[in-house]
C-alpha cells in the first residue's frame, strides 16, 4: 500500500433545482417581484367570455373556434396550432412525443421546464451555456451540428435578452426540431415596429420549427393555464397524439379566442409600450446602486441582476416584505444573480430604496 496521500476527490457542483419557480418565492404577505405575471384586472372583453362559459361546463371542450382564432392571429392555418394547458404542457408533449431524438440540447440560462420535461421523459440533456460576459447573447456556433432537438427562449427567461430572429432562425435545419419558447414575445417592442420584434411565430419556411406561446403572462391568467404551439401539421400531430383528451378547459379556450382578437392585440401592444417605459425606469434606478450590474439591454417583463452577495440580499429583502427571484436555480447562473419583475414606477421606487438600504446594511 502506498504511503502517498490519495488525491482529493473532484469538486462536484451543486445541480440547480430545475423544479424551483418564482411562485415559491412570492409567498403570502410579500410584495411580489418574483413572478413575471402582470398584475392587473382582466379587461371586460376577456373577463366576460370566460365568465360566460361557467354556465355551460357540462359540455366537453371544443377547441376548434379557439384554434381558428389563434391561427388567424398568427396568419397560419388552424392545423398549424396546438392548444395546450399552459406553455408548460407544451414542453411535456415535446419530451414525450419526440422520444427518438438522440442529442437534445437546451440553451441556458433559460426557463427550466424544457430541460426538466426532457429529463423526466428519460432524455439525456446537453446544456449550452451562454456567456454573461457577452450579455448572454446567442452564438449559433455553440450548438452542436448534430443536435436533433434544440430548445431556446426568446426573449429569454431569466436573462430578458431578445435574440435577433435571424440568429435564432440560423439554428433551424433539416433533421432537427427547433423549439423557440416565445412565452414573453408579447412583452417586447422596438422603435418603428408595430408587432412583436424578432418573433418567429409567423415563419412557415424553417424546417422543424416549433414556436411555443403563453397567454398567462400579459393577461394575468396563470391560474387558468392556456398556451399553444405553432408548427408544421405533421409535427404537431405527433405532439397531439400524446396529449390527454380535452386537455384545455372551456374557460381557457374562451380566453384563447379573446386574446387572439384584434382588440386584444392592440391592447397587448399598448401594454408592452407601457412596460418598456417602466422597465427603463427600473434599469435607470438600478444604475444608481453601486455593485449592481444589469445584463445587457432587458427586453421583457423582468430584469436580471448580478449582485455579489445576492443570496444574503434576497433573504434580507424577504424579511422586509419583498420577494425577488433567486438566480442559482437556473443553469449557467449562480448565487450572485437575482431576477426582478418590472412593476409600476411607485413600486419600483419603493423597491430601490429598500434594496439600497439592504445592500448598505
Amino acid at each position: 500500500m502506498s504511503d502517498q496521500p490519495s488525491a482529493p476527490a473532484p469538486t462536484v457542483g451543486v445541480e440547480p433545482d430545475l423544479a424551483h419557480h418564482g411562485d415559491a418565492e412570492a409567498t403570502a404577505g410579500l410584495i411580489d417581484l418574483a413572478v413575471n405575471v402582470r398584475q392587473a384586472p382582466l379587461p371586460y372583453w376577456l373577463a366576460d367570455p370566460i365568465t360566460a362559459t361557467l354556465t355551460d361546463l357540462a359540455r366537453y371542450p371544443d377547441p376548434s373556434p379557439a384554434r381558428t382564432a389563434v391561427a388567424a392571429r398568427h396568419r397560419r392555418h388552424p392545423d398549424e396550432v396546438l392548444l395546450t394547458a399552459g406553455a408548460a404542457e407544451g414542453f411535456v408533449l415535446i419530451a414525450q412525443a419526440l422520444r427518438g431524438v438522440r442529442r437534445p440540447v437546451v440553451v441556458h440560462p433559460q426557463f427550466t421546464e424544457p430541460e426538466a420535461a426532457l429529463r423526466a421523459a428519460g432524455h439525456p440533456v446537453e446544456r449550452v451555456l451562454l456567456d454573461p460576459a457577452e450579455d448572454f447573447r446567442l452564438d449559433p456556433g455553440l450548438v452542436p451540428d448534430d443536435a436533433d432537438l434544440v430548445m431556446i427562449g426568446n426573449p429569454t427567461n431569466p436573462t430578458s435578452v431578445l435574440h435577433p430572429a435571424r440568429t435564432v432562425a440560423a439554428l433551424a435545419r433539416p433533421g432537427r426540431v427547433l423549439v423557440v419558447d416565445e412565452a414573453f414575445a408579447d412583452t417586447t417592442t422596438a422603435p418603428g415596429h408595430t408587432g412583436e420584434p424578432e418573433s418567429l411565430a409567423e415563419r412557415r419556411d424553417l424546417p422543424g420549427l416549433l414556436v411555443l406561446r403563453s397567454l398567462t403572462k400579459t393577461w394575468g391568467l396563470a391560474g387558468l393555464r392556456i398556451g399553444y404551439l405553432l408548427g408544421a401539421p405533421d409535427l404537431l400531430a405527433r405532439l397531439a397524439a400524446v396529449q390527454p383528451l380535452w386537455a384545455v378547459s372551456t374557460p381557457a379556450l374562451a380566453a384563447a379566442s379573446a386574446c387572439a382578437s384584434p382588440v386584444a392585440v392592440q391592447a397587448e401592444r399598448a401594454i408592452a409600450a407601457d412596460l418598456a417605459a417602466d422597465r427603463d425606469h427600473l434599469v435607470a434606478r438600478l444604475a444608481d446602486l453601486p455593485g449592481v450590474r444589469v445584463v445587457g439591454r432587458p427586453a421583457s417583463a423582468f430584469v436580471l441582476l448580478h449582485l455579489p452577495g445576492a443570496s444574503r440580499v434576497r433573504a434580507a429583502l424577504r424579511d422586509r416584505g419583498w420577494a425577488v427571484r433567486r438566480g442559482d436555480t437556473f443553469p449557467g447562473l449562480g448565487p450572485d444573480w437575482l431576477r426582478v419583475a418590472v412593476r409600476d414606477r411607485n413600486t419600483i421606487d419603493a423597491f430601490i430604496e429598500v434594496l439600497r438600504e439592504t445592500m448598505e446594511a
